[in-house]
């Protein structure tokens, strides 16, 4: 291959905040296989094509195991930490990933986030409730978009939403791919040391939640108390972070396309808003700057062969703006169907909280608009401050008025 090499990640268009970068989508028309650049000057393969992400994603020749001499590492903290890193359900195969999978989904099965919807309802509500009642304009990422998943996700996990400034301080840090090692190691440490005390408590005091379920394994010895903590910072910092972003960063798009936001709003059908949100998921595709593996054999794909010891990025967003699959995917388009979509990425390592995500976005964006229907931007659109360096997109900020 003697194509120029893309430098990944790359900066999205001025004026185009919702498109995957422009260099990004030129390499995936030409090709669904390419090469890339990372921050340190190694090159991967990069996989494109929505086929091809799907069978790379479901091939059990590519690892997650980060500790492979060729993993392209996110950032120099990941790789200089890798060695003092825990395993974890984001950096482990069959059989340990398999295991970690089985100690988190309960909370997150269909029918148990079914069971949540009315606190995601009353929940919401009393947040709209309190918006409206305050200063205009404000901030919705404040006022709806961070609380409503981190009550949540508090809610479900058993871990009192009074300490929710302190997590979501150190969960910041997690997701800011320009942290140091030593501010990662740091929050990392903060966020580990507070749950392992409280589910050290919970082993001897039960309570409600999946921390008291996970201390109940730690009290017959499937889990140590270290793995448990790892377990449910994972869960801590992915059940609320991921769904703020949607909120607000949807927000903005549908405010930009009023006859698409009219379809959240004027619509009692839960089937069409249910599909609506899958299309969110497409065309927004927050988690941005790629999956990482690594080959442990040959693999012949897309015309090219990936050797084994290979590094490979697996950039969601593009995938999910393939026009074979979505036409016209630069047109945002509720009626669409795009279940195909991989903003949780695909197969056995897709995420975990997925339906969690779902039943929260189907609930905000269905309510939100319905309740405020003047719903506006209260700053001009190229004020507004996103969230380029974590790694789920997002914005720092929304200021909105009615």
């Amino acid at each position: 291959m003697t194509e120029a090499l893309i430098e990944f990640p790359s900066a999205r268009a001025t004026g185009c905040p919702f498109a995957p970068p422009p260099d990004q989508r030129a390499v995936a028309a030409a090709r669904p296989l390419s090469k890339a650049r990372i921050w340190d000057g190694s090159t991967h393969w990069f996989v494109t094509g929505h086929a091809e992400q799907r069978a790379i994603l479901s091939d059990p020749r590519v690892s997650m195991d980060e500790k492979r001499p060729g993993f392209p590492h996110q950032n120099l903290n990941m790789a200089q930490t890798t060695d003092h890193r825990p395993p974890t359900i984001f950096n482990t195969d069959a059989p340990e990933h398999t295991r970690f999978r089985r100690l988190m989904t309960p909370p997150f099965t269909v029918k148990r986030v079914a069971a949540l919807r009315p606190g995601i309802q009353r929940y919401t509500d009393e947040l709209i409730d309190a918006m409206l009642a305050g200063p205009k304009p404000t901030d919705l990422v404040d006022a709806l978009a961070l609380p409503l998943p981190t009550l949540m996700i508090s809610e479900m996990l058993g871990v009192p939403y009074s300490d929710h400034e302190f997590f979501q301080l150190h969960a910041v840090v997690a997701v800011d791919r320009n942290a140091t090692a030593e501010e990662g190691a740091r929050s990392s440490a903060e966020l580990g040391g507070y749950l392992a005390q409280l589910i050290t408590e919970r082993v001897e005091t039960p309570g409600e939640g999946w921390v008291s379920d996970i201390a109940e394994k730690v009290r017959g010895g499937e889990v140590t108390v270290a793995e448990a903590a790892q377990m449910a910072v994972v869960l801590l910092i992915a059940g609320h972070e991921t769904s703020a972003n949607m909120i607000a960063l949807g927000t903005l798009a549908l405010l930009q396309n009023p006859e698409q936001l009219a379809v959240f709003r004027d619509s009692d059908d839960p089937r069409v808003t249910a599909d609506a949100v899958e299309e969110m998921l497409r065309y927004l595709s927050i988690a941005q700057h790629g999956l990482r593996r690594i080959a442990t054999e040959d693999i012949q794909i897309g015309g090219e062969v990936i050797r084994a010891g290979d590094g490979i990025i697996v950039p969601l967003p593009i995938a999910n703006w393939d026009p074979q699959v979505f036409p016209v995917p630069e047109r945002l388009d509720l009626h669409r169907q795009a279940r195909a979509h991989h903003a949780f990425g695909f197969g056995i390592h897709q995420c975990v909280g997925q339906q969690l995500a779902r039943a929260e976005l189907q609930i905000v964006y269905s309510t939100l608009y319905r309740r405020v229907p003047t719903l506006a931007l209260a700053t001009e659109l190229d004020q507004i401050e996103y969230k380029t360096d974590h790694f789920a997109y997002g914005v720092t900020a929304l200021p909105v008025t009615w």
